[in-house]
């Protein structure tokens, strides 16, 4: 059980881009640590941003054709990543770009094909971390629970928000997780209509109004009346929170408020429900920890007593490729990167496909 150093990439739900972070890992006394090594974010073009984000309507040879496609094209970026940051890595640890996820049908499928990706690198590369989990009964999803169960064991709440917003935390001895719901994904949907990439800093959203029949009509989805386990995502987005959004006559910087609000409340609801301690202390991560007006509300919604660690930008921005990273090294070692605690599957196991260049 030595060091290892990896390259993770992860693409989420928001399709801001892609995101490398070479990683090392060293385990001391049964604790794991880790540091940063180079970073990088390449942006999506617009036609790499479409195609994904249509991926879930593709007919089965498109699809297949999309899977290779954009394992090809990470195989590329992680090499010229490499190459320009003069940085050697053991291997790849890639969580792909998630096109399907129906776990109720046993159903999930993250875009990347391992061999492409392997071949276009030169490296041996650890990747669909979702299936196995699914085919014993999982939700396979949320995975990063392991990370923040082994990296970051001070914080009573690990809360990510991207496109969509989880959460994981300790309750009883067992590790907890589950998707909330919402963050960046309506928020990034409704500044792209209005010609932006995002919302910088909130601005918008805080200079909109309430609307309360949509707030209510959010509120009500039923989505965050399920137990846990539970994991949810672009099509419950696309059949759920779009013809809300398009059934609403407010002007977009309303909308963007009352979903800043939204999520901060249904998140607040999450914690006051589970905290154990008397002082929680929440670490915040993924592109909503930067946004300062949806940081200012979530204190807001949390009240007193409860503090919002926001770290370090790297961490922020780089959290999920880190845990992928740190999965891929457990792979490797035969150790378990997947919980079911979280997931509702039959068993922990050990997830991962493996693939070495041809």
């Amino acid at each position: 059980m030595g060091s290892h150093k990896v390259l993770g990439l992860m693409s989420g739900t928001s399709l801001d881009g892609l995101d490398m972070a070479v990683c090392d890992f060293w385990e001391e006394k049964g604790c794991w640590d880790f540091s940063f090594g180079p970073t990088k974010d390449v942006p999506y073009s617009p036609q790499m941003r479409e195609a994904l984000k249509d991926a879930i309507h593709l007919s089965v040879p498109q699809h297949a054709a999309l899977h290779r496609e954009y394992g090809i094209w990470l195989g590329r970026q992680t090499k010229i990543f490499l190459e320009e940051s003069g940085s050697d890595v053991d291997f790849i640890s890639s969580h792909g770009h998630t096109s399907h996820h129906r776990p109720d049908q046993g159903i999930t499928f993250q875009l990347g094909e391992g061999q492409a990706l392997a071949d276009h690198s030169g490296l041996p590369v650890v990747c669909d971390f979702r299936s196995k989990d699914v085919s014993l009964g999982g939700q396979g999803a949320p995975l990063v629970p392991i990370g923040d169960q082994l990296l970051f064991p001070s914080h009573d709440f690990c809360l990510n928000l991207g496109g969509i917003s989880n959460i994981s935390f300790d309750q009883r001895g067992s590790r907890i997780a589950f998707d909330i719901g919402l963050a960046n994904m309506p928020l990034n949907h409704i500044a792209r209509s209005m010609g932006l990439e995002y919302d910088r800093d909130g601005a918008l959203a805080r200079s909109g109004k309430l609307d309360p029949d949509l707030l209510k009509k959010l509120d009500n989805l039923g989505y965050y009346r399920l137990p846990h386990p539970k994991s949810t995502g672009l099509e419950w987005f696309s059949q759920e929170v779009l013809p809300l959004v398009g059934a609403s006559r407010s002007p977009k910087v309303d909308l963007l408020h009352t979903f800043v609000h939204h999520n901060a409340a249904q998140i607040a609801a999450v914690v006051h429900k589970h905290h154990q301690d008397t002082s929680p202390k929440v670490l915040v991560t993924g592109g909503g920890a930067l946004n300062p007006f949806f940081m200012e509300t979530l204190q807001e919604k949390l009240g007193g007593g409860y503090t919002l660690v926001v770290p370090d930008r790297t961490l922020i921005a780089y959290k999920e490729a880190l845990i992928f990273a740190l999965m891929g090294a457990l792979r490797l070692e035969g150790r378990i990167n997947v919980l079911r605690s979280v997931t509702g599957a039959r068993e922990d196991s050990c997830s991962g496909e493996i693939f070495y260049p041809l």
